[in-house]
């Protein structure tokens, strides 16, 4: 015996089928005028006396107010710094651009008057970023971690490619090159860029 033949079946009285225009009037308004819609009429009007009236708003005021983000979210790259000197953690190693699966992080680095090794140029392009995090989690020094920062819309795939609060310094960006690969901008991006039509 089939499952569904084990089962009780209850059948509604719906009623007949209304013959005549009369009649059908008469059933909408029977179905439309319950006890249920003002029910869901005064739900209605409770609420909304309680969010405009006595402080029960539950929006949130997008962008100067913002949602938790689990600590686990991986958004847009930090690079930390030392708190005792507020130096780079970054000691070049280049791991992360090693491991990067999508080709996206581009360093050059240097020796500097103490033959230390600097980071001269650090670059990441955040339109081929896929945000695995494996970049973070090869880093040695713990210089570079997903922060919670993830509005990185832009109109414009120039806008992806630098990021002021990278490694390389803000007076040089301008001297900063992109490196060669697939979806890097070209060479005259910057002149390109058109500025957007509307008033924000």
């Amino acid at each position: 015996m089939m499952n569904n033949e084990k089962q009780k079946y209850v059948m509604l009285d719906l009623g007949g089928t209304p013959a005549t225009p009369w009649c059908s009037f008469k059933q909408v308004m029977k179905r439309t005028f319950k006890g249920e819609l003002f029910v869901g009429l005064w739900v209605t009007l409770r609420e909304m006396f309680k969010t405009l009236f006595l402080g029960g708003k539950h929006t949130t005021k997008y962008p100067l107010e913002k949602l938790p983000i689990s600590p686990r979210y991986r958004a847009i790259h930090d690079m930390l710094r030392l708190l005792e000197s507020g130096h780079y953690r970054c000691i070049g190693c280049g791991l992360c651009e090693k491991i990067c699966i999508s080709n996206c992080i581009a360093m050059e680095t240097r020796y500097d008057e103490n033959q230390r090794k600097e980071v001269s140029e650090y670059t990441i392009n955040f339109g081929r970023c896929i945000f695995c995090g494996y970049c973070a989690e090869v880093c040695p020094e713990l210089a570079i971690v997903h922060g919670a920062r993830y509005e990185n819309a832009s109109e414009q795939r120039a806008g992806f490619s630098l990021f002021e609060d990278m490694l390389t310094p803000i007076d040089k960006l301008h001297l900063q090159k992109e490196y060669e690969g697939f979806g890097a901008p070209s060479v005259d991006a910057d002149a390109k860029i058109k500025k957007t039509p509307l008033a924000y």
